[in-house]
């Protein structure tokens, strides 16, 4: 779900760091203001990347955006690196990142946030023929109750719509009791296709192992304000905007501070993006910035 795959649809010394252990935070080129992260393994968005590249018979070139050496760890420019600032928080809730074919190359992807920021993320790739085994085994898992997201008009039948979430546990996830308490304990697991909006649709039509789950559509008030690939249409949402609504339907308080963590990450991601791309600083006392230390060091509950 690029721009548009749904209609509806914070280092700072208390946030957890993480990176990619190719990331250029240790380089002598990083920036003098970020702290080096632990090196940890390469999370799900990155490890689909790595395999589309393993496969591509010629390089993928970004259209736009900054030219030159990028950070693996979040793919902007060494000297506006945010690998430093990436939350990586546990939720109740989880991810399945179903994405279109160049979608995990683009440095303006932001499924690749969602995974920076939530633990529980998954990445695959959709092919129109084929379902991946380890999909496959992700949605059969009893732990979890999927929910394809996506406009609640294109569904058929239309029962099949829902327009909630049963209500969360109040215990932290990992810490719920016998079984997860049943299936009304189920955790939340938001399937995002993640493409054009075209290419949505063709894959929400061309899926049919997922006809068997609830499709969630989400009716925002707000207006998208992800400034890297517009969609023509106001009311369209970037993917990790979506992912941030998700979590804060959710209702559980581990994934209402991971939300807002990850709407002040994307804030945070397009200001470097952006800054980078105009060679100017990256102001690291901006509003996103503190709002994304402010989330991040706020307690669930």
């Amino acid at each position: 779900m690029r721009a548009g795959a749904a209609r509806f649809a914070r280092t700072i010394a208390s946030v957890p760091f993480s990176s990619d252990p190719s990331s250029c935070m240790a380089s002598p080129h990083a920036s003098p203001s970020a702290t080096t992260p632990p090196l940890v393994a390469p999370h799900a968005v990155a490890r689909l990347r790595d395999a589309r590249l393993a496969r591509s018979t010629r390089p993928f070139l970004a259209r736009g955006g900054p030219k030159g050496e990028r950070c693996e760890g979040c793919r902007l420019r060494p000297s506006h690196c945010i690998c430093a600032l990436r939350p990586d928080l546990p939720t109740h809730a989880g991810f399945c990142l179903l994405m279109h074919d160049a979608e995990p190359l683009k440095p303006s992807n932001t499924g690749w946030l969602i995974a920076d920021v939530v633990q529980s993320t998954w990445a695959f790739g959709w092919a129109r023929t084929a379902i991946d085994p380890a999909l496959e085994a992700l949605l059969a898992d009893p732990q979890w109750q999927p929910y394809v997201v996506f406009p609640s008009e294109y569904v058929q039948p239309p029962e099949r719509a829902v327009q909630a979430l049963p209500p969360a546990p109040s215990a932290p996830s990992g810490h719920t009791g016998e079984a997860a308490s049943a299936a009304a304990a189920r955790r939340p697991l938001f399937i995002l296709l993640d493409a054009t909006w075209p290419e949505a649709r063709k894959m929400f039509r061309k899926s049919p192992y997922l006809d068997r789950f609830p499709v969630l559509g989400l009716q925002p008030e707000q207006i998208s304000r992800y400034r890297l690939r517009r969609s023509q249409r106001d009311d369209h949402f970037c993917t990790s905007e979506v992912a941030a609504l998700c979590l804060e339907l959710s209702g559980h308080p581990y994934d209402q501070r991971a939300g807002q963590a990850l709407e002040a990450y994307l804030e945070v991601y397009t200001h470097h993006y952006l800054q980078a791309k105009h060679q100017l600083p990256a102001d690291l006392h901006s509003p996103a910035h503190r709002q994304l230390q402010q989330s991040v060091a706020r307690q669930p509950g």
